[in-house]
């Protein structure tokens, strides 16, 4: 069972926005505890992923993917941050459904591209089928859109409306390392 851990430098809003994303997750303020602390209180709870939002100013600017007991862990630049509340025709949205979510991951071909796929999909529990909720990573010259949507069908089974639920961002890897993101001496499996 996936148990994704969310956690921030500072008090961010953006990780309640990711909470939705990720329904399976909970939220915990740094405070002012030191990553080791943060990595081995995950693996005594047996949490599956520990998820590090970096912000400067305010502004979400990273974002660290981090798979326990043992790695690897994804460095990512976060661009383009665009929140729920920012989204125009909010209220067309409706109720946030905490249904698991379907993935779509596209154009992921490459070597490095297939692990970053690999390692965003273990993210996410597996969804009913009758779940309504699309996650789409995007791949495109390097940049990874994430888009939130939900659905439905009119009319048959080509007629399908969508809705973006938010929130929405961009995302590029710079680093894969092989270990957890508390070991400095793990391997870089790949750096920008």
């Amino acid at each position: 069972m996936v148990h994704p851990v969310l956690t921030d430098w500072s008090n961010l809003f953006f990780c309640q926005e990711l909470k939705v994303v990720f329904p399976n997750s909970q939220r915990m303020n740094r405070g002012g505890q030191v990553i080791s602390e943060i990595v081995e209180s995950c693996r005594s709870h047996e949490i599956t992923d520990l998820i590090l939002v970096h912000e400067h100013r305010g502004q979400p600017d990273g974002l660290i993917v981090c798979h326990l007991p043992l790695g690897p862990t994804a460095y990512f630049g976060l661009l383009n941050v665009v929140t729920r509340h920012d989204i125009k025709d909010r209220k067309a949205m409706g109720k946030m459904s905490e249904a698991y979510p379907h993935l779509i991951l596209d154009n992921f071909t490459t070597k490095t591209g297939e692990r970053t796929a690999n390692i965003m999909k273990h993210l996410f529990p597996v969804p009913k089928p009758e779940s309504k909720r699309l996650i789409t990573f995007a791949n495109r010259d390097d940049y990874i859109s994430f888009r939130h949507h939900i659905y439905e069908k009119h009319g048959g089974p080509k007629s399908i409306d969508l809705k973006e639920v938010g929130p929405r961002f961009e995302l590029r890897l710079y680093q894969i390392k092989r270990g957890t993101v508390d070991q400095s001496e793990a391997q870089n499996e790949f750096v920008l």
